[in-house]
């Protein structure tokens, strides 16, 4: 089991440049990669994104990339065309006027198109260490990761237990249950017809509807299905954090519908404490993939 919450930090200095990188990342419904990266790494954000895929399934993740230069990558390019016409652009220019003109070397470099500065734009030799340094980053990342959910997996362990044991309390009181409806049905038909004749298939086919009506029978059944699959989940290696979701919702279906129908104030006590459980279990469940 893994946490979606995790962090990793790896810098790389070599005799050119200086490389961080820093991964984070936080609950998310579905798996969200944020990049702030300098452009010259933009090339490589798919392969970045695809390896992140491998250690994380959910997820909001920030992966910060830092480059530092150590030494300059500007190249300086001149155009020789663009000298020779400048340069005779300059004795036209003196020829026309009349008047002695020595062009200086100022003169040259101030003029548009001589001389060019260009930036290194070739991603390529970033790659073995960006790569290099990511998976060691992705190692701290993903054992931060598997330390939450181990974590995490203990109390939902723990906290399944306090379910299951509410769950077989009141499993133990379903008979009793059933007798106490059959019993208040027959009070209240005692009550009302007193010491007259009264039909005693009637009243059988009243307790029938009646323990319909209030029988926990069918909800316990599949509450005990739900619980065995809760902790079939945990036992995972992998991502199970959407289906432990939807069970949960349905568990807290089947307690509510018990506490709706039970007369027992033993029976309530333990509603109040499953669905406790189970609330804590699904805040817990939020933080997992």
């Amino acid at each position: 089991m893994k946490s979606m919450t995790g962090y990793g930090f790896s810098e790389s200095v070599g005799e050119q440049f200086q490389l961080a990188v820093e991964l984070k990342s936080y609950n998310n419904r579905y798996l969200d990669i944020n990049h702030n990266i300098p452009y010259i790494l933009s090339p490589f954000e798919i392969e970045i994104d695809k390896r992140l895929g491998e250690v994380a399934s959910r997820g909001h993740i920030e992966v910060n990339i830092r480059v530092k230069n150590l030494v300059s990558d500007i190249e300086l390019y001149i155009d020789p065309e663009a000298v020779k016409k400048y340069s005779e652009a300059f004795s036209t220019i003196a020829a026309l006027s009349g008047k002695a003109l020595k062009p200086q070397l100022s003169d040259f470099l101030g003029s548009e198109g001589v001389l060019t500065s260009l930036k290194g734009n070739d991603s390529e030799r970033y790659r073995q260490v960006l790569f290099s340094t990511l998976e060691d980053a992705l190692v701290q990342f993903s054992a931060s990761k598997e330390r939450e959910g181990a974590s995490t997996k203990v109390d939902l362990i723990n906290l399944g237990k306090r379910l299951e044991a509410g769950f077989l309390i009141i499993q133990s009181h379903a008979d009793e249950l059933e007798t106490l409806v059959k019993q208040n049905l027959r009070s209240r038909f005692d009550e009302m017809l007193g010491d007259q004749n009264y039909d005693e298939n009637r009243i059988l086919s009243e307790v029938a509807v009646m323990l319909v009506k209030y029988s926990v029978n069918e909800e316990i059944k599949r509450l005990a299905v739900h619980l065995k699959e809760y902790f079939a989940l945990l036992a995972l290696e992998e991502p199970v954090g959407k289906r432990l979701d939807f069970l949960c919702q349905e568990m807290n279906r089947e307690i509510n519908t018990i506490g709706s129908k039970s007369q027992m104030v033993e029976l309530n006590i333990q509603v109040v404490a499953m669905k406790d459980s189970l609330e804590n279990i699904r805040e817990q469940i939020r933080n997992i993939e």
